[in-house]
């Protein structure tokens, strides 16, 4: 059975490899995606460790001057998808959108050099990358932490990847949904509308986009200008997370400036953290940068925090707040006893194989391995139940989205070589 998972795991990803780039899945999402193609590489390099290391190459070779990598780059035409090129405008060479995602590129580089059969060739290839990963480290802390705090904020739902999390219905209410242009969304031709954003959401998306279109995409003044502005523990966690694998990195290749930089970014982003901590939910919470508050929301945005290096005490709560879920599978993206969660729309209730690998990885280096085994018991019995999909009900272990999804396959190569 293991092997068969396995081979169909490498089936998909080799059906949606475009030869330099992966796309999430035929149809749905026709583009390379940026946390999509890094958690990507980590599948591939089961099976063709040098096609993973041109996965993320590709990413980084449309990294922009500033330093940001974008959240998608565009590298043919295609009309299925919505919003395309036209609608972000950001005049890049090969088409990109405008924004970007979390940065797992650290995390992704350190456990393909780990694995590597190939040392000198991996060792050649990381050595061109990491000055290219340090970069985006230094963007995101110099642009998204104009206080220094050691946390960065996101300026729209999309950059943290969960789109329409209950995490962003607040602060979201600032944003206008009048006087953007007319559009028609592509994403509810492919999959069920009740299971994606609504349209109120899809409308203030796109006001952000224009929004930031109006100030030629200038990074250096989003921030500042955007009525949504969100510190999300996981983003967070997953750029700590990189940052402090990325310092390990630079140090084996004997890069020690490096190393140092990015040992500091991760040592203050972690000390900064405890400030999102919630003892009455038992997680960390998103906050409000406008309102200076928490955001009432205990997504798996706080549980994902579990990611980088949290003290032992915050992960034990952590893995007992996903045990209390009470949900016949793991890890639930909302809570089911908050009277927002909806089992199968999206970011709002359903389980995702990407997030309950970086979980169960974080809790197990924290001591909680008991929970991280659940998870990856759940997350391999949710693809035999109902395939690759992209995401899962997780009441009814129903797949949901589009099929045949990319780190979805990833994430199972992932789950079985570790178990076996």
């Amino acid at each position: 059975m293991t092997d068969a998972l396995r081979t169909a795991a490498i089936d998909i990803l080799k059906i949606n490899d475009r030869g330099q780039y992966t796309v999430p899945t035929k149809g749905l999402y026709p583009f390379q995606w940026n946390w999509d193609s890094c958690l990507t590489a980590l599948g591939q390099c089961h099976f063709d460790e040098a096609r993973a290391w041109t996965e993320i190459e590709t990413l980084f070779g449309h990294q922009w001057p500033c330093g940001m990598v974008p959240h998608i780059i565009f590298h043919q035409m295609d009309d299925g998808y919505f919003p395309g090129p036209l609608v972000w405008g950001t005049n890049r060479p090969v088409p990109t959108s405008g924004i970007t995602q979390p940065a797992v590129a650290g995390f992704a580089l350190k456990r393909l050099f780990d694995r590597a059969q190939d040392q000198a060739a991996a060792t050649a290839r990381v050595r061109a990358l990491l000055p290219k990963v340090a970069a985006w480290h230094r963007w995101f802390y110099a642009t998204r932490d104009p206080q220094g705090e050691g946390l960065v904020a996101i300026l729209h739902p999309w950059e943290a990847g969960r789109d329409n999390s209950v995490d962003w219905d607040d602060p979201f209410a600032r944003v206008p949904t009048e006087g953007i242009a007319p559009y028609t969304r592509r994403d509810t031709l492919h999959a069920d509308p009740s299971h994606r954003p609504t349209k109120e959401q899809y409308d203030r998306y796109l006001w952000l986009v224009e929004h930031f279109r109006s100030l030629d995409w200038d990074t250096s003044k989003m921030h500042d200008a955007s009525p949504f502005q969100v510190v999300d523990p996981g983003f967070n966690a997953i750029l700590i997370r990189s940052c402090a694998d990325l310092a390990d990195l630079a140090a084996q290749v004997g890069d020690d400036a490096l190393a140092d930089e990015n040992r500091r970014y991760a040592a203050r982003g972690l000390a900064a953290m405890e400030s999102l901590w919630s003892d009455g939910h038992g997680q960390y919470l998103c906050r409000d940068r406008i309102t200076g508050q928490l955001i009432d929301s205990p997504s798996v945005g706080g549980i994902l925090a579990a990611f980088c290096a949290i003290p032992p005490e915050r992960a034990a709560r952590i893995a007992a707040t996903i045990d209390g879920h009470g949900t016949r599978y793991t890890v639930a993206s909302h809570p089911p006893q908050d009277a927002r969660f909806d089992a199968k729309r999206y970011w709002r209730g359903p389980v995702w194989l990407v997030v309950n690998y970086m979980i169960a990885d974080g809790l197990a280096r924290a001591g909680q391995g008991r929970t991280a085994a659940r998870i990856s018991a759940d997350s391999l019995e949710l693809i035999h139940k109902g395939g690759f999909a992209e995401y899962y009900d997780p009441m009814t272990g129903e797949a949901l989205g589009g099929g045949q999804f990319t780190w979805t396959a990833a994430m199972v190569l992932e789950f079985l070589a570790h178990d076996s």
